[in-house]
């Protein structure tokens, strides 16, 4: 049998291990990057290690989330970032130069790449052709080392696509209908490689708002082949040389096969508050809404801006309406400007923001009150949006531009009649505006070493996990539901995100939206254990939702299932991921049960775990799943521990 994409760029990486679904293999990286919000861990950590310069082909910096300056603390994570960059070889996205994802496949991407990315999007970058995956800032760190990666080999699915999107449906509905069928945790341990003759038809971008949002599937990423579309592209953005052939053999090898006739899909919506939450729109009740937000990495592409600018055209937005539009890069904004459709969106009563990731990750434009907010982003948790008591609703620009008309859900063809089909006539730019003025490229070596790192007052340590002990007996400081995300455990909002380079500032607001007093609980406890049902830690890529509960005591996460990302920044920052082997033991544990591990680091080589509830006078058994290298890193006491004992024993 023939190989897919995804094996044959595995193969080309391939550095020891096994390639057998499930277990793990090491890989060489070529490409990082990161974004502000999330870095100054990850560029601490990467002093702390030791080396003057990254090892990588290719690694970036993005300035791009936070840019709403509320105080001193972001610019100061800003300068910092960017001396970081300078000292150790890194290249800078300045702020405004547009959202990581999008940039990154214009300007840096290339098929067969291998890159990690510590935002769980990273993804976005499969419309090309490589492999992009989403890990926490302490893997990007270790990745720019050179050490070659672990990751669990994974299953590939093939996603078969024929037909063709009609008018007015927009390949949104590719990834609404994907969450519908296989939820937001069936993907876990997948890869979703798109093929097929409705695959070819689909631009760069559009494959992009497919694999950037297939994060939410809890996948480990999504890939496109690398064909003609991905060729066209790449010439637009005048690196044509970048561009390699690279397809899965026609007789190619899957686990697994999902069909989808493009031809058959209608307008989506995903209702509050899980992604998977997906129905047609036509079937949503209408409800009165309050906010539409066009933007985020995932649907703001020069094609997706021009046909939400055409459905406004002549239109004006609703007068109980607050409608904004943040475009993915200054690339797009440029050629959309030059086209007429900025002029639209404006006519139309659009206010357009900073080129930013902004309100996806709540940083500006909160809803109101108990709001309704209709979104292109990709994510709709309670809170996401910085307001706990606002309900959002995920869709397509066509659709977000037709509910800002009509004050409540609605379709472009509502709006549009027999003019939707004017939508199909609009493409991406045969060849793009490029300016990469607002890329800071790496000063050479020599220089690099004179360069000093300015730190600000809010950036403060990067805390280092204790080794894990023998014997272990603390009380539960938290037992959370399903679903519980990063954005439970480390909230989102300016004010929050520019907290993130100030652990012990952070850490005092750790589940501030989910259980407000759990800081304060786990500061007296002193030492803890979290206990968690399925799919906790889900979304986003933040390291933070283990490095806070880590610097509060917490030594173990009990759960149902572990997210993938979140489980390996738990086990990176020195806290254990335990599976309850019998769902049922989870129902019989309490918030303040006392829990007890004796030979805990003789257990773990045996992922089989004893627990004994004091308070309850029970026993229950708890798995790990973990890989010979995790169990390294867990008995190590974090990824930075056992990282520094690899790096010298090879110099040796």
């Amino acid at each position: 049998m023939g190989k897919s994409l995804t094996r044959k760029i595995i193969e080309s990486h391939y550095v020891s291990g096994s390639m057998v679904p499930g277990e793990e293999v090491f890989i060489k990286v070529d490409q990082t990057l990161t974004h502000d919000i999330n870095a100054v861990m990850t560029y601490l950590a990467f002093e702390a290690i030791g080396l003057d310069r990254i090892r990588t082909e290719c690694s970036v910096s993005y300035l791009d989330h936070n840019l709403l300056y509320v105080d001193n603390k972001t610019p100061d994570d800003h300068i910092y970032l960017q001396s970081a960059a300078k000292k150790f070889g890194v290249h800078v996205s300045r702020p405004g130069n547009g959202i990581c994802h999008t940039v990154h496949v214009a300007r840096f991407g290339a098929p067969g790449k291998i890159s990690m990315g510590g935002d769980s999007h990273t993804p976005h970058g499969g419309s090309i052709g490589m492999l992009c995956i989403g890990v926490g800032g302490m893997d990007v760190a270790t990745a720019m080392t050179g050490v070659p990666m672990r990751l669990k080999m994974p299953r590939v699915v093939q996603v078969y696509l024929t037909g063709e999107l009609k008018p007015g449906v927009n390949a949104k509905e590719v990834i609404l209908e994907m969450l519908r069928r296989v939820s937001i945790k069936g993907g876990l341990g997948n890869v979703y490689e798109y093929v097929g003759p409705g695959a070819a038809k689909l631009e760069v971008p559009q494959r992009a708002t497919i694999t950037n949002m297939g994060a939410e599937l809890g996948a480990t990423t999504s890939i496109f082949p690398a064909d003609e579309q991905v060729h066209k592209f790449l010439k637009a953005q005048g690196r044509e040389e970048a561009y390699t052939e690279l397809l899965p053999d026609e007789d190619a090898e899957y686990d697994e096969r999902i069909e989808i006739n493009l031809s058959e899909l209608e307008p989506l919506i995903s209702c509050p508050h899980q992604p998977d939450n997906v129905i047609p729109l036509k079937d949503v009740e209408r409800k009165p809404v309050q906010q539409v937000f066009i933007g985020s990495c995932t649907n703001t592409s020069y094609a997706d801006v021009a046909k939400a600018a055409l459905v406004f055209k002549g239109r004006q937005v609703n007068e109980n309406v607050s409608c904004t539009c943040g475009i993915a890069s200054r690339q797009t904004y440029k050629e959309l400007l030059r086209d007429g459709y900025i002029d639209m969106l404006i006519d139309a009563g659009v206010r357009i923001l900073e080129i930013a990731c902004g309100p996806c990750c709540a940083i500006g434009q909160t809803p109101a009150t108990e709001g309704i907010a209709v979104r292109t982003s990709n994510r709709n948790f309670k809170g996401r949006a910085g307001n706990p008591t606002a309900k959002i609703y995920l869709v397509s620009p066509e659709s977000a531009a037709a509910t800002a008309i009509k004050g409540t859900f609605a379709s472009a063809e509502e709006i549009l009649g027999e003019d939707v089909k004017k939508l199909a006539e609009i493409h991406e730019p045969e060849e793009y505006i490029v300016n990469d003025s607002m890329i800071i490229k790496p000063l050479p070596e020599e220089e690099a070493k004179k360069v000093e790192i300015v730190k600000g007052p809010n950036i403060k340590f990067l805390p280092v996990p204790e080794e894990p002990q023998q014997h272990l007996c603390v009380p539960v400081s938290l037992k959370g539901g399903d679903n519980i995300s990063t954005d439970d455990i480390t909230p989102a909002s300016a004010e929050f995100s520019s907290m993130r380079s100030n652990i012990p500032l952070m850490s005092k607001y750790c589940y501030h939206r989910y259980a407000p007093d759990f800081s304060e609980r786990a500061r007296q406890m002193s030492k803890s254990i979290i206990i968690g049902g399925e799919n906790y830690g889900q979304g986003s890529s933040r390291e933070h939702a283990a490095i806070n509960p880590m610097f509060l005591g917490v030594k173990c996460v009990i759960a149902k299932s572990i997210a993938r990302i979140h489980k390996g920044n738990l086990v990176n920052h020195g806290i254990i991921p335990m599976l309850f082997e019998d769902p049922e033991s989870y129902d019989k544990i309490d918030q303040g049960d006392e829990l007890e591990i004796n030979n805990l680091l003789d257990q773990i080589p045996t992922r089989k775990v004893e627990v004994f509830n004091k308070t309850k006078g029970f026993s229950f058994f708890v798995n790990l799943d973990l890989s010979d290298n995790e169990v390294e890193v867990v008995l190590s006491g974090g990824q930075l521990r056992f990282l520094k004992k690899q790096l010298a024993a090879q110099e040796k």
